[in-house]
């Protein structure tokens, strides 16, 4: 027979919520593409997926677009 512990992560701040726009993430998402300190810089609320997964969810500039400020992208305007 195999014992088994489950211990869960801890926390390391009560608040989960993103730095920038104060949406809520959860503690997973933090600890997965949050900085060092587990916070969330940027969330899928106001970032996009392509940005998060190279770092912006850390606090890294990235070189793809902002979609908060870039013309066209998620969130700015539709080219017509």
């Amino acid at each position: 027979m195999v014992g088994v512990t489950v211990a869960p992560w801890p926390s390391t701040d009560t608040s989960t919520t993103c730095e920038h726009c104060g949406a809520y993430v959860s503690d997973r998402f933090c600890r997965v593409y949050g900085d060092n300190s587990d916070r969330a810089h940027r969330c899928g609320e106001c970032d996009s997926y392509r940005r998060l997964t190279r770092g912006s969810a850390a606090g890294v500039n990235v070189g793809i677009p902002d979609p908060e400020t870039a013309v066209g992208h998620h969130g700015g305007e539709a080219d017509v």
